[in-house]
């Protein structure tokens, strides 16, 4: 994309006549003012003065010498924060003892984000609009706290430790300081990436990738939302790709994406960071709908001059579509921001300037101490200048705006959603048919909540066919009466940009549904959205965004027609080992415990739910009632019979199972042998509590007593999961090893039915009733016939097992 030729004789005039802009065209320490810029910024002053958002230009120019001032003071920072102990705020020299023993930091990408964070903030105080923002790279976020830091826009816990005399010293001391509290927590409200403590921080960032497939679904209509991005995560995650796919103007907000180009990974040059690579790069996102624009990286202004003209330009794009001139998809701008990695500092451009650009630490080394020294004095801004500029910038009273802290998406509160009551049924029905029933309800109960269903391929055949029918694939050209050009249902190949676009979703109602085997790839994105959460729980400010399901169908007991690779039971065991107060994991049996399980789930806050659920026929094994009670306890008794004697205690984890042990339960009532059979729907709720928070969502120990007594020692459990992670979590429940066992998924598995694969992971009824006979010391022909002995031991045929 060529850029605009500048008038280097017209800007030399406007100079000579605006004493203003040629005091900001000088620029500031590093900073330059390429020509180029220059006239962008001239047209901006105008643009704003025209909308009446700025009294004149020369309050323009002003307020842009302001924000090279910071963005200096931010370069500046930043590199205090990875090597020195303390600042000397007159710029004097640091000395040996003043630098850290163990410099740490990702610095060069830190110093890339300075300039457009301070951009994002110059970019509102002209235009008295706060925008939300987020950053790709979690990593840089010394940039965020050291300008959050020098504005003020501190959340509590910063304000308190750096916003005094000493706020400078403490924040680059507490950076990488490793100090803990008494309960393990990390004593400085600072982070090596993006956390609740962040002022502003929605998301950490630090699995690369996730920021990309998420921005476009984030802001509401009324928003803009300045999405930072890494030319690193263009090569991780391509699904990013797809955002005009999914950008509607009637639902959506104004997303803003900028790539900050410097070319780098941590250890050789991105394809990007190539001139072939990022023309090639431009071409593609020209093809896939985006309008890219490319600008200079180094200067802040020319940040503020492209951020302002992509949302213009989106604006005036989305009222041609209103008035019948354009189609969707609309093209998107998507800002360059072409840079070279750690500019501003020593070592730009080099493979060091990632993490510490100095060649040696400057607490040991002369050179590296003197390097330190020269380079950072180019970046000091005297105190006084400093001060004005800020004051310049932190304009929110008078233009009756929020911080930055506040932004919409970091406020995000939806209004309790409206919950349908729908009627149990009694018959045979797939289970799924309950999340169908109950989310079109809900979507129709809450039209001001947006809906979005995140799908990787396949609805009708999981039975969501009323979903899809009722809010459709989101398309840009509908080939029949499922899709639509404003269909909720985001749909892709491509589990974690799916679950990305619920994930994003904070303002609305969200479901996610897919094959249990292939919801492993959406792991990396559910884990950082849990761990975000939980920690904005610890400082008591927690999420207020509405908690919803992802669905694990066509799970891996009634998926074996597709091989082994479709048979894989490691999402819910993953997800049970996070901290159960932020995602619940449960394994519904039938239609009604489906059913009761989903209004609590969406009523929550900040929470997800793990839901693996048949999505072929079950029998309803609970009554309305009795799976409400189940929902609330996440056990329940099936069945007993306590006639004589301490009774075998079988336990069911997953529908499947459920039926064997039922079935197992008619042998031992024929034989006379006392028992009880327990249906764990939430194997989290009966683990050891790791916290107060974890307690506060287990179950009493008069619970658990009354529901599996402590003198039922011999027990057998049949789980959805690999009996290793239930034993392992679910301790109290399998009570001493030596009296136990555990039969579950043992990764067998091909092309088999229900019943094949439940043999072949030796989890049949038969499998428990030899196993339990042994626990009980008996011959196992007490409960099987020889046949069925033989089938059990491998001896003989498994249909035997079906009779």
């Amino acid at each position: 994309m060529s850029k605009p030729f500048a008038d280097i004789q017209m800007l030399d005039q406007v100079a000579a006549r605006e004493p203003a802009f040629e005091h900001w065209r000088q620029g500031y320490g590093v900073i330059r003012h390429l020509p180029d810029t220059q006239q962008q910024v001239l047209a901006l002053a105008e643009q704003l003065v025209a909308e009446g958002l700025q009294p004149d230009t020369g309050s323009v120019y002003q307020l842009l010498a302001a924000l090279d001032r910071l963005a200096s003071a931010g370069l500046w920072l930043v590199v205090h924060m990875t090597y020195a102990e303390r600042v000397r705020t007159d710029g004097a020299p640091l000395q040996t003892c003043e630098f850290k023993c163990h410099p740490e930091g990702h610095t060069g990408g830190a110093l890339n984000m300075v300039p457009g964070y301070a951009a994002y903030m110059a970019l509102n105080a002209l235009t008295g609009d706060t925008r939300s923002w987020l950053m790709g790279q979690g990593h840089c976020v010394a940039a965020v706290d050291a300008l959050n830091v020098l504005l003020g826009n501190l959340n509590p816990e910063q304000a308190a430790r750096y916003g005094g005399a000493d706020g400078l010293d403490n924040l680059v001391a507490d950076f990488y300081s490793y100090r803990q509290q008494a309960d393990g927590r990390t004593e400085a409200p600072l982070g090596s990436h993006v956390n609740p403590y962040t002022a502003g921080g929605i998301i950490e960032g630090g699995y690369l990738g996730f920021a990309e497939l998420q921005y476009v679904h984030m802001p509401l209509p009324g928003e803009s939302l300045v999405a930072f991005l890494s030319d690193g995560a263009a090569e991780e995650q391509r699904g990013s790709d797809w955002a005009p796919r999914w950008w509607r103007a009637e639902d959506s907000g104004l997303p803003l994406p900028v790539m900050i180009a410097n070319g780098r990974r941590i250890e050789q040059r991105t394809e990007l960071g190539t001139r072939e690579g990022l023309d090639g790069f431009i071409t593609h996102l020209s093809r896939c709908g985006f309008d890219p624009i490319r600008f200079d990286g180094r200067d802040p202004a020319a940040f503020v001059c492209t951020l302002f003209t992509m949302e213009r330009r989106l604006k005036k794009a989305s009222r041609e579509h209103s008035r019948g001139l354009r189609q969707y998809p609309l093209p998107i701008p998507y800002g360059i921001a072409e840079t070279v990695k750690g500019y501003g500092f020593y070592g730009a451009g080099r493979n060091a300037a990632h993490n510490l650009p100095l060649p040696g630490n400057p607490r040991l080394d002369a050179r590296a101490r003197d390097l330190f020294n020269e380079y950072a004095s180019v970046l000091h801004v005297p105190e006084a200048d400093l001060q004005a500029s800020i004051t310049l910038l932190c304009n929110h009273q008078r233009q009756q705006r929020p911080r930055e802290k506040d932004h919409p998406l970091a406020e995000r509160n939806p209004g309790a959603p409206a919950l349908p009551e729908l009627p149990s049924r009694s018959d045979t029905c797939s289970p799924m048919l309950a999340v169908d029933d109950f989310f079109q309800a809900l979507v129709a109960a809450n039209p001001r909540l947006r809906p979005r269903v995140g799908n990787p391929d396949e609805l009708a055949s999981n039975k969501l066919s009323g979903v899809l029918h009722a809010l459709r694939h989101r398309v840009d050209d509908p080939e029949n009466d499922t899709e639509a050009v404003q269909g909720s249902i985001i749909t892709a190949l491509n589990e974690e940009a799916v679950v990305s676009a619920c994930l994003a979703n904070k303002g609305g109602l969200n479901l996610v549904a897919s094959y249990e085997a292939f919801c492993v790839k959406m792991l990396g994105a559910i884990r950082q959205e849990l761990i975000f959460a939980r920690h904005q729980k610890e400082l008591e400010r927690p999420a207020r965004w509405l908690g919803f399901p992802v669905v694990a169908t066509s799970h891996s007991w009634e998926n074996g027609k597709n091989e082994q690779s479709h048979q894989d039971t490691t999402f819910c065991e993953a997800l049970l080992g996070e901290m159960n107060d932020m995602v619940r994991v449960v394994f519904p049996a039938d239609y009604n415990s489906t059913q009761a399980l989903l209004p609590e789930i969406y009523s929550s806050r900040g929470e997800l739910a793990c839901m693996v659920v048949p999505k072929r026929d079950r029998p309803c094994v609970f009554t309305a009632e009795e799976a409400r009670s189940l929902a609330r306890t996440g056990a329940q008794v099936v069945d007993e019979d306590l006639s004589e004697g301490t009774p075998l205690l079988l336990i069911a984890n997953g529908a499947y199972q459920l039926s064997e042990l039922i079935h197992a339960c008619e042998r031992l009532r024929d034989t006379n042998t006392p028992f009880r059979l327990v249906y764990v729907q939430e194997p989290g709720r009966f683990r050891v509590p790791r916290d107060r928070f974890e307690a506060a969502r287990c179950a009493a120990e008069t619970d658990r007593e009354r529901l599996m007594p402590g003198h039922y020692h011999h027990r057998v459990v049949l789980t959805h999961m690999r009996p290793e992670v239930f034993r392992g979590h679910a301790s109290t429940l399998c009570g001493d090893p030596r009296n136990s066992r555990v039969l579950g998924y043992i990764n067998r598995g091909g092309t088999l039915n229900e019943a094949g694969m439940l043999f072949a992971n030796q989890c049949t009824w038969a499998h428990a009733l030899y196993q339990g006979a042994r626990l009980l010391g008996q011959a196992p022909d007490r409960f099987l016939t020889d046949e069925e002995i033989a089938a059990v031991e491998g001896r003989g045929l498994p249909e035997v097992l079906l009779a």
